[in-house]
């Protein structure tokens, strides 16, 4: 299966990613665009997490129901965006092309790879050894990881999002990461014209 975006990890990073990317499904820039989010982890740092101080969510929010809400909002809203289920990915290899990616289950290619998991020392993603460093904004004795980049890019057509990407672990803080990096997946479709997407009430 070939995308021209695929998004691996479907935490606050990926999701919010997913759904910017997949809400400018009307502009003719993106419209023709294949996307394309591999959920990786059955566990997520929001399946333990208790929501009082965010903008917009009520107190008592759990994180895990943001994450099954998440996934049926992409679904519901976007579903152009494919969505590949209980899959682990397990390598990630540049070609000539961009890149394929390696589940246990299978193969998928694509020109954009967003990578959007966890930021622990657990990180078993081959191929992608040699951007791992020491987090710059963790506590030294947590052991966490980041894979080195500048302003989400890792390098041309390979971005990271989330906590993963240098990030402290705060919900909103990696929720705009993942924004972020989809305004600028698509600016570059979009011929380099910064590009935003957001919608408005009609009056």
């Amino acid at each position: 299966m070939n995308f021209d975006v695929l998004i691996i990890g479907a935490g606050a990073a990926g999701l919010s990613c997913a759904l910017v990317l997949g809400s400018a499904k009307e502009k003719p820039f993106a419209k023709d665009k294949k996307i394309g989010i591999i959920a990786h982890q059955k566990s997520s740092h929001l399946q333990t997490a208790l929501f009082n101080n965010v903008l917009g969510l009520k107190p008592g929010t759990l994180g895990k129901d943001i994450l099954n809400d998440g996934i049926q909002q992409l679904k519901d809203l976007y579903p152009q965006v494919t969505q590949i289920e209980k899959e682990k990915v397990t390598h990630v290899d540049q070609n000539l092309e961009g890149f394929k990616v390696t589940t246990n289950k299978g193969e998928y290619f694509s020109k954009i790879v967003v990578i959007a998991v966890g930021y622990t020392n657990l990180f078993t993603i081959k191929g992608l050894e040699k951007y791992i460093e020491p987090h710059p904004r963790a506590a030294m004795e947590k052991d966490r990881i980041w894979l080195k980049n500048s302003d989400h890019l890792i390098e041309e057509n390979l971005y990271v999002a989330g906590s993963l990407a240098g990030w402290r672990s705060q919900f909103a803080i990696a929720s705009g990461s993942g924004a972020h990096v989809a305004t600028d997946i698509l600016t570059l479709w979009n011929d380099g014209k910064h590009t935003k997407v957001h919608d408005k009430v009609t009056v």
